[in-house]
C-alpha cells in the first residue's frame, strides 16, 4: 500500500468502524484489513490507539466482527491446500491478519469492563460452519460466537469447535512450522506442517535451511503469541500468580510432546546460536535494523514467558503440569549443557566487549542480557543436573563474574534495581550448592582483564576473595538503594562460609568492618530487625572459624585484633548504646563538618546525619564499636575501586527513612531467608508455611522467617535488646579470642612491620584445635518463592518485554505503547535530542542502555500517559525509551 490514496482508503475504512452503524459480517469491507496494508508499519501507524478505543467503546459489535473476520481468514489460509500461493492464498493476507490481531489485543485487555465479554468471546465453546456450510457460503468465512444459537431452517450446518483463542494459538503454532512460510518447502505429498527444530543445538544436530523471509514471518507470529500472553501486563502483581493468564496456561499445558519439544528447542536454539560478535561494519546498527536480533529477542522472551509461568492452582486437585518447564528440567546430556553455557556466556559477554572496542559505540550492545540472566536462573532452578554441570566444570566462575558485572556496574542506577536484585538472587541460588562453595577456593587468574568497573587493583586471591569483596562493594557503595536485599547478600556469604579456605587479608578485614558497622548502636537502634543482619554475619564468621579454622589464619587474626568490639557487644545494653551515640554526636559537633573515614562500611559520611542510618550510612564510632582495628591499621587492605573518595559528602535532602532490612513496606523485596532469626548455634527457626515454584525439578522452598519492613517510629527498649542479644552467636568468636590472644604477639601503635603480622599468622597456623569450639551443622539459606515473589518476578519479565518492544519498534508504535498497563509503572520522559549516532532522534547507543527492569517488589500502578491508574504492587527496573510514535515523549519503565 505504497500510494497515498490507498493509505487514505484504509484510514477511511478504519473511521467507519466506530460509526454507529453495524457492518454486516459478509460485507466485502472486511477484506480490506488483509488486502490493503503492505507492512506492519502501515497497520500500526494508521490504526491509532484512539481509533481502536473509539470502536471498542462506541461500537463493540464491529470490533468483534473485525476480530472474527481476521481470525477466520487466518485459519482458512492455514488450511488452504495452496497456502502460501501468491494468487490463491497469499502470504501477505496471513501476515496482515496477524498484524491486525497484534494491534487490537492490548486494547481489549486494558478494558476492565470487557473482561466478561473477553472471556466469553475468546474462551467460550463455539460452533463453526462445517465443510458443507463453508462451501455454501461465500469465500469470506466467519465463525459463530454464540454457542446457544441453533440452526434455523435452511441455515448451513455447524459443528462444535474449540474456543476462538485456542484455535488461533493452534493455528499460530502450526504456522511456525509451515512449509514455504517459516520452513523450507516440503516435498510433494508431505504434510505442510512439520515440527522440525529451526536450529541445531538441543535436540537437533542438523540445522534447517532458512531465509530472511522465513525468519521475518517467524518474528511476526512470535510477536502475536507474546501479545496473547501479554494479558499479564493488565493485571496487578498480587493477582497475576493466583489468577493466571488463560493463553499462557493453554500453551504451557499443551499435552502434545512433539509440539512442546519442537517449540522449546526451536526457541532455545535460535536464542543461543545467535552470535552478536560476528563480523560487522562499524556503526552498522545506526543505519540498519538487525532482523536476526529481533527474532532472537522474541524467541528468548516467549521462552521465558512459558518456562517461568506458574500454573494457577485449581480449587481441587493438583495443577496441570507446565510441560515447557518440565522438559527443560529433563535435559541431561553434557553436550546440551555445554551448548546452553556457551550460548549464555556469549550473549552475556557481548555488552562487556561492546564497551571496550577501539571505536566507542561502533558495535551495538545487546539489550537482552537481563533476559539471558533470567534464563540462566531458570535453568539453575528447574534442572539439578545443569547446576551440577556448571559447578563441576568450573563454568560457574564465569557466571559469577558476569553476574557481578551487571550488578556492580549499575548498582547506583535507580532504574536498574530489578536487574541487580535478580543478579543477587542468582548468586544466592548458586551458593546453596556445597560444591560451589568448595570451587571458590580456586585461584582467580586473569582478573586484570576484567572491565574497570569490577576490577580490583592489585588483586591476588581466590574466587571466594573476589566474591566477598564484591559483596562488600554492593553493601557499602549502593547508597541505600539495595538495603532490601542485604539479607540475600549476607546469605551468599553464609552459604559459602563453611567451605572458604585461605581467605585473604583484605576480604577478612572487610568482613570485620561490616561486623563493626552492624554492631554499632546507631545501626542496631535504627530498626527493630537490623540485629538479624548482625546475627547473619556472625553466623558466617562462626562457620569459617568452626569448619576452616586452620585454613583461615587471616580471618582469625582479624577477629583477634577486633576483640574489644566483640567483648563490648557481649556487654551491650540500652544505656551503653545511647551513651555511645551521644558521644558520637558530641564528637561531630566538636569536629564541625569534618568527616573521617576509618575503614567504615560506607565511606560516604555526613557531618550531620539527619536520618537514621542504613548499612550505607553508619556514623563513625571511636570506642569499642569503632570501625577498624582495635590496635592498629597496619594491614589495611587496598581500597576497592568503588570505594568513594575520602571526602565529606552531604546527606541527601530527601525524607528520612529508617535503616532496615527492607527500607519500607513498599520496597520490600520478595525474599525470605532461612536462619535470619534463628537462635545461636543451630537452633531451629520459627516455622513459616512454604511455597514452591510448581513443576520444578528441584524446589528452592524452605522454612523461613520473613524480613519485615522498616518502622520509622521504632523506639528501642531494654526488653527488645534482651529478646535478641542473648541469642547472638558470640560463643565461637569469644572462645577463639580467649584461647589465641595470650599466645599471639601484641602489636603497639609504633609496631607496624609485617614481621609482627607474619609471626601472628604463623602462631595461628601452628595452634592446634581450639578447645570449646565444635563445628555446628552447615545451614543453607535458600531463596524461597511465594505468591508475592512470583508477582515481582512476572512483573520483572514483562517489563523486559515491554522495554524491548520499545527498542524493536523504532519508527512505529510499540505493541503495548499507550495502553493502561497495571503490572508496572510506565512513565513518560521527554524525547531526546539527536546525537551523532542517532541523527533522527533515536536514543544514543550507550553500552549500558538496557531495558528498564522490574526490581522493587511493589510498584505503583502504571498506565498510558495522562491516565490515572490505581496503585498496585509490582516491580521496578531498568530503563528503555521508545523512539517513535509518541510525539514529544517516550515511555519508560521506572523503579518506584
Amino acid at each position: 500500500m505504497g500510494a497515498s490514496d490507498s493509505k487514505l482508503t484504509f484510514k477511511q475504512g478504519i473511521f467507519r468502524l466506530s460509526e454507529p452503524k453495524q457492518i454486516p459480517a459478509d460485507d466485502p469491507y472486511w477484506t480490506g484489513f488483509w488486502e490493503l496494508p503492505e507492512s506492519a508499519e502501515d497497520i500500526f501507524s494508521l490504526f491509532s490507539p484512539a481509533d481502536i478505543r473509539r470502536t471498542r467503546d462506541n461500537n463493540l459489535p464491529n470490533l468483534e466482527t473485525l476480530v472474527l473476520a481476521v481470525a477466520s481468514r487466518l485459519c482458512v489460509l492455514r488450511n488452504h491446500p495452496s497456502f502460501p500461493d501468491p494468487e490463491l492464498a497469499p502470504e501477505r493476507d496471513a501476515l496482515n491478519c496477524i498484524r491486525v490481531l497484534t494491534r487490537l489485543l492490548p486494547f481489549i485487555y486494558e478494558a476492565d469492563h470487557l473482561e466478561a465479554w473477553e472471556d466469553k468471546f475468546f474462551w467460550a465453546a463455539r460452533r463453526k460452519r462445517s465443510r458443507r456450510g463453508q462451501l455454501a457460503k461465500s469465500e469470506i468465512i466467519f465463525d459463530e460466537a454464540d454457542p446457544e444459537q441453533t440452526p434455523t431452517q435452511g441455515e448451513p450446518e455447524f459443528e462444535p469447535a474449540k474456543p476462538l483463542a485456542e484455535e488461533l494459538i493452534d493455528t499460530l503454532i502450526d504456522l511456525l512450522f509451515f512449509s514455504d512460510f517459516t520452513l523450507p518447502k516440503a516435498p510433494t505429498g508431505k504434510p505442510k506442517v512439520t515440527y522440525a527444530i529451526w536450529q541445531s543445538g538441543v535436540g537437533c544436530n542438523t540445522p534447517i535451511a532458512s531465509t530472511k523471509e522465513f525468519e521475518n514471518n517467524r518474528t511476526e507470529i512470535l510477536r502475536l503469541l507474546l501479545t496473547f500472553a501479554s494479558k499479564s501486563m493488565y493485571m496487578s502483581a498480587n493477582i497475576l500468580p493466583v489468577k493466571g493468564v488463560q493463553a499462557i496456561t493453554y500453551m504451557a499445558t499443551c499435552p502434545d510432546k512433539q509440539v512442546v519439544l519442537s517449540v522449546l528447542c526451536s526457541l532455545l536454539n535460535t536464542t543461543l546460536k545467535y552470535n552478536p560478535a560476528s563480523w560487522r561494519v562499524p556503526y552498522d546498527h545506526v543505519v540498519f535494523k538487525d532482523s536476526k536480533q529481533i527474532l532472537v529477542t522474541y524467541c528468548l522472551q516467549l521462552l521465558l514467558v512459558l518456562i517461568l509461568y506458574p500454573i494457577p492452582e485449581p480449587g481441587n486437585g493438583a495443577p496441570p503440569k507446565n510441560y515447557f518447564r518440565h522438559f527443560l528440567g529433563r535435559l541431561h546430556r553434557p553436550q546440551d549443557f555445554q551448548f546452553l553455557v556457551d550460548g549464555m556466556t556469549r550473549i552475556l559477554n557481548q555488552p562487556l566487549q561492546a564497551t571496550s572496542t577501539y571505536l566507542p559505540g561502533s558495535h551495538k550492545s545487546l539489550t537482552c542480557a537481563p533476559e539471558m540472566i533470567m534464563l540462566f536462573w531458570e535453568a539453575l532452578q528447574c534442572n539439578k543436573r545443569f547446576r551440577s554441570f556448571i559447578i563441576d566444570t568450573d563454568r560457574c566462575h564465569d557466571f559469577v563474574v558476569l553476574v557481578l558485572y551487571y550488578a556492580i556496574d549499575q548498582r547506583n542506577d535507580p532504574t536498574k534495581q530489578g536487574l541487580i536484585r535478580m543478579c543477587v538472587f542468582v548468586l544466592q541460588t548458586l551458593s546453596a550448592e556445597s560444591h560451589f562453595g568448595k570451587s571458590l577456593n580456586k585461584v582467580f587468574e586473569g582478573q586484570e582483564t576484567l572491565p574497570a568497573s569490577i576490577r580490583i587493583p592489585n588483586f591476588h586471591g581466590t574466587y571466594a576473595d573476589y566474591l566477598i569483596t564484591s559483596i562488600y562493594t554492593l553493601l557499602t557503595t549502593s547508597k541505600g538503594k539495595l538495603d532490601a536485599i542485604y539479607p540475600a547478600l549476607l546469605a551468599i556469604i553464609n552459604n559459602v562460609a563453611a567451605y572458604v579456605q585461605n581467605l585473604g587479608r583484605a576480604p577478612s578485614s572487610k568482613l570485620l568492618q561490616l561486623c563493626a558497622s552492624m554492631s554499632s548502636p546507631s545501626f542496631l537502634f535504627a530498626n527493630e530487625n537490623n540485629h538479624t543482619l548482625l546475627q547473619s554475619l556472625l553466623e558466617a564468621l562462626n562457620a569459617m572459624v568452626e569448619h576452616q579454622y586452620q585454613h583461615n589464619p587471616n580471618l582469625c587474626y582479624a577477629v583477634i585484633r577486633s576483640r574489644k568490639r566483640f567483648q563490648a557487644l557481649r556487654d551491650f545494653t540500652l544505656e551503653s548504646g545511647h551513651e555511645e551515640m551521644e558521644r558520637q554526636n558530641q564528637l561531630k559537633k566538636e569536629q564541625g563538618s569534618e568527616v573521617r573515614r576509618a575503614g567504615s562500611i560506607d565511606s560516604l559520611r555526613s557531618p550531620t546525619v539527619s536520618r537514621t542510618p542504613t548499612l550505607s550510612n553508619v556514623p563513625e564510632e571511636n570506642t569499642a564499636f569503632a570501625i577498624g582495628d582495635d590496635d592498629d591499621d597496619s594491614d589495611a587492605e587496598t581500597p576497592h575501586p568503588h570505594d568513594p573518595p575520602r571526602s565529606p559528602i552531604h546527606s541527601p535532602s530527601r525524607a528520612s527513612r529508617s535503616g532496615s532490612v527492607a527500607s519500607s513496606i513498599d520496597e520490600a523485596v520478595p525474599l525470605q531467608l532461612r536462619g535470619m532469626s534463628e537462635k545461636a548455634r543451630g537452633k531451629m527457626p520459627v516455622g513459616q508455611p512454604t511455597f514452591s515454584r510448581q513443576n520444578s525439578t528441584t524446589s528452592l522452598a524452605s522454612t523461613a522467617t520473613p524480613i519485615v519492613g522498616a518502622n520509622e517510629f521504632f523506639t528501642p527498649t531494654a526488653a527488645w535488646i534482651d529478646s535478641w542479644l542473648p541469642e547472638l552467636p558470640l560463643h565461637t568468636i569469644l572462645t577463639l579470642i580467649s584461647e589465641l590472644s595470650p599466645s599471639l604477639p601484641t602489636p603497639n601503635s609504633t609496631d607496624t612491620s609485617l614481621d609482627t603480622t607474619n609471626e601472628a599468622l604463623k602462631a595461628i597456623r601452628a595452634h592446634g584445635p581450639i578447645r570449646g569450639i565444635e563445628p555446628s551443622p552447615v545451614r543453607v539459606h535458600l531463596f524461597e518463592w511465594s505468591p508475592l515473589s512470583l508477582g515481582w518476578y512476572e512483573s520483572l519479565l514483562w517489563s523486559f518485554i515491554f522495554g524491548g518492544e520499545m527498542l524493536v519498534s523504532k519508527g512505529t508504535a510499540g505493541v503495548w505503547n499507550n495502553t493502561s498497563i497495571r503490572l508496572f509503572k510506565v512513565q513518560e520522559t521527554a524525547k531526546e535530542t539527536p546525537s551523532l549516532l542517532a541523527p533522527r532522534g533515536a536514543v544514543d547507543a550507550v553500552g549500558s542502555n538496557l531495558v528498564q527492569r522490574i526490581g522493587s517488589l511493589n510498584l505503583r500502578g502504571g498506565g498510558a500517559a495522562g491516565q490515572n491508574q490505581p496503585q498496585h504492587p509490582g516491580g521496578g527496573g531498568l530503563q528503555r525509551r521508545d523512539t517513535g510514535g509518541n510525539g514529544g515523549a517516550s515511555p519508560t519503565v521506572r523503579d518506584v
